[in-house]
């Protein structure tokens, strides 16, 4: 997979919360997500807008944000409750370290691998 087929993926599945993202999905979207941050951000400071747009961009793709971050903690077999420990900072930098960077685990509970969905 990469970045843009990991960006239609995530959008295509804006609100989907069942299911499972593998690891490169997720994380091409984080760094596609990353990348569109510092682009308007540095589109804003040359326009002198502030934050507005920054702010404007992180609302429009939270929900999709969470929604890849939900279905990759179930591709590593942890319910969806693990995404609000994301919330707190330092601990989120540890859950990403430990748990986001797993491979995808086979089948669990929350239906089959996604390698074994998109073969």
């Amino acid at each position: 997979m990469d970045i843009m087929q990991s960006v239609k993926t995530v959008l295509n599945n804006y609100a989907n919360f069942d299911g499972r993202s593998g690891r490169a999905e997720f994380w091409w979207w984080m760094l596609a997500y990353f990348i569109g941050s510092i682009g308007l951000s540095i589109i804003a400071s040359m326009l002198g807008l502030g934050n507005i747009l920054g702010f404007l961009y992180m609302l429009a793709l939270i929900v999709p944000s969470v929604a890849v971050s939900i279905r990759r903690f179930h591709d590593i077999g942890k319910p969806a409750i693990w995404a609000i420990a994301m919330i707190i900072p330092l601990v989120n930098l540890i859950i990403a370290l430990i748990f986001l960077t797993k491979p995808s685990d086979g089948p669990n509970d929350y239906g089959p691998g996604p390698q074994a969905a998109a073969a």
